[in-house]
């Protein structure tokens, strides 16, 4: 027991002296980006700047989803690196919606700031969905197939919160019509009809 004490304490202690003298880890950009992040920007190149963002404003949202995400992940905020967080601002049109994705190395959190939003997530065992309005907060597990539609009557706005400074994303429409597989194949797959697999290829830009 003494000597599981003891390794612990070690453990601890380690750990804290190493956060004493690695407080932050600010990205540097211009070399690659590992499983563990980027690697640091030398000290003496870290400015202020690399913890400020300034462009946490609503986007274009005249786009396919009438749907806008304003990131603001590791290559916009550099300060973000190693610390196992991120943001973004998710604005939506009348009638816009964020499709079924997921973030395979992140959990998201969704605080409600405008309008009304209709989100949810699905397991192999349920599907959980809820209508949020401003001061709501909603919770998405890592890697669970995850959504958000404006069902107000006007712009919806929300932040998002991430636990992975590059969280990435998977939006199943994309990864399904937007592909050169044959749609034959997709079709028989999904059991979708073939001619409708047509369709989503030509508005996702699949081929075959």
């Amino acid at each position: 027991m003494k000597m599981i004490y003891s390794l612990f304490l070690f453990a601890l202690l380690s750990s804290i002296s190493h956060a004493f003298v690695n407080d932050f880890c600010v990205a540097n950009l211009n070399a690659p980006d590992g499983p563990s992040g980027y690697e640091c920007k030398p000290p003496n190149t870290v400015t202020v700047d690399d913890f400020v963002f300034s462009g946490f404003v609503a986007g274009n949202t005249s786009g396919i989803f009438n749907a806008a995400i304003t990131p603001a992940f590791v290559t916009q905020l550099p300060g973000v690196n190693g610390l196992g967080l991120s943001v973004a601002r998710l604005d939506l049109a009348k009638g816009g919606f964020v499709p079924l994705h997921s973030h395979t190395a992140s959990s998201e959190i969704l605080i409600m700031v405008k309008g009304e939003i209709t989100a949810g997530f699905i397991t192999p065992a349920a599907a959980y969905q809820k209508t949020l309005k401003p001061g709501d907060i909603m919770v998405f597990p890592q890697g669970l197939l995850h959504f958000q539609v404006n069902s107000g009557k006007g712009k919806a706005t929300a932040y998002l919160a991430f636990s992975n400074p590059s969280p990435g994303a998977q939006l199943l429409d994309l990864l399904l019509f937007g592909n050169n597989l044959p749609s034959q194949l997709i079709a028989q797959t999904t059991l979708l009809d073939y001619a409708q697999v047509k369709k989503l290829k030509t508005r996702f830009g699949g081929r075959g």
